[in-house]
């Protein structure tokens, strides 16, 4: 187990907490830190947050900007805040979109200043944001909103209304073009809707709800699969046969893709399985997670037997690290003592950041490898597998703001490109 370098620690009390999303704001060459605080005075089980203030910090430790008014209690992390950094106007910079005080905002990254002001199609529809192509556009600009757990609305460019969908919406929907036809289709949960909103099918006999999804090509066939997890985990091709069904699982909270056993065949899937739940809303912290993985056809390769405590580990693929190209398995909140890290298919941790908090990863300074952010209430910590002197002016070149980065989540899906 190697340990990460530590670039630099970031002064981050000032904001008062919240969750971090990444982005190059200011079109510089160099990511910054967004933090976003949300209403703390609901029961997140059931209400959506509404964002209450967002603070934004370069990666040197100045702040930027600040907008909003810091809540007297600020909500934790047990539900998605409505926030995302998107370049959603197209003019070549990125904005901070986020719900607040019941409206639709696109904040400048430069400056914080209001752009766009919009209102929402229903008073809960602010559950997350998640950014889809349901007009055929060259780039993604519809946005889609959801209430808890039952209802989406898809709106275009313009803040129109689309569509709505009713169903078991999970927590955060996808939406990739899978049948390759300019569109976005999008998975709902259980269900797949076209860009029209017309149901395509449904995954049959799954409880609950879905807690994450990701598209990829599994099994090696050269067609996109999507992966399901919930109360099991499911593979569906883009028809909506079930191709193979794990069950040997409590309950499958996070899953991930990637080529994490060198030669193996088609993709593994990295799970977190809830094995006994606790309950933080009644002080119970006594539950017990492990991960997991299966093979490209369904089936279990090994099973992680923790000795720590912690039932509340997320885990998320992350690819090229130290600019290698490997695949491994992020893991963080895991409770127990035990620190972030990036484990192997073999389900042990090769590479540890030694501050514990919630994680962050990206190309951070537009090198063409990830790095991370460790982040909690008053300071972040930059981890790289490489030197950078933060002191250097910055590239230059506006980083790409990608896909998993404008679709940020506390149930991590994704779509893994070869």
């Amino acid at each position: 187990m190697t340990e990460a370098i530590r670039l630099a620690t970031i002064d981050i009390a000032a904001a008062k907490g919240g969750k971090g999303l990444l982005g190059d704001i200011d079109g510089d060459g160099r990511m910054e830190l967004v933090l976003v605080q949300a209403d703390g005075d609901i029961d997140d089980r059931y209400v959506p947050h509404t964002v209450k203030c967002v603070t934004a910090y370069r990666l040197t430790g100045e702040l930027m900007w600040h907008y909003g008014k810091t809540p007297e209690k600020i909500g934790g992390f047990g539900a998605d805040f409505p926030a995302q950094i998107y370049d959603l106007d197209g003019d070549g910079f990125l904005e901070v979109l986020c719900v607040i005080d019941g409206k639709f905002l696109l904040l400048d990254g430069r400056t914080g200043l209001v752009k766009e002001e919009h209102p929402l199609p229903d008073p809960e529809a602010h559950d997350c944001i998640i950014i889809a192509n349901l007009s055929g556009n060259k780039k993604p600009n519809d946005i889609i909103l959801k209430n808890r757990y039952t209802k989406v609305w898809a709106l275009n460019r313009n803040f129109d209304l689309l569509w709505t969908h009713e169903g078991n919406t999970g927590h955060f929907p996808w939406a990739y073009d899978i049948n390759s036809d300019g569109f976005d289709e999008v998975m709902a949960g259980y269900d797949m809707l076209d860009h029209n909103g017309k149901l395509l099918w449904s995954c049959k006999d799954l409880e609950d709800h879905a807690d994450c999804l990701w598209t990829g090509d599994v099994n090696g066939d050269g067609k996109k699969e999507i992966c399901v997890g919930g109360s099991v985990t499911c593979l569906y091709d883009a028809d909506g046969n079930e191709l193979w069904r794990y069950s040997d699982s409590i309950e499958s909270q996070h899953i991930a893709l990637g080529h994490f056993i060198p030669g193996a065949p088609g993709l593994q899937v990295a799970g977190l399985d809830r094995i006994r739940r606790g309950d933080g809303y009644k002080g119970q912290w006594d539950g017990k997670d492990g991960m997991f993985m299966i093979d490209c056809e369904g089936h279990g390769v090994w099973k992680e037997d923790r000795k720590t405590k912690g039932w509340l580990t997320i885990v998320d693929t992350f690819r090229n690290w130290n600019g290698e190209g490997k695949d491994h398995i992020l893991a963080y909140r895991r409770g127990g003592g035990v620190m972030p890290g990036l484990y192997n298919g073999k389900g042990e941790c090769e590479i540890v950041f030694n501050e514990d908090g919630y994680v962050l990863h990206g190309d951070l300074f537009g090198r063409g490898k990830e790095d991370v952010i460790v982040y909690g209430p008053d300071r972040a910590v930059i981890f790289s597998g490489t030197p950078y002197d933060l002191s250097q002016e910055a590239a230059g070149k506006p980083i790409e703001q990608t896909r998993r980065l404008y679709s940020s989540t506390l149930y991590p899906g994704g779509d893994y490109e070869e």
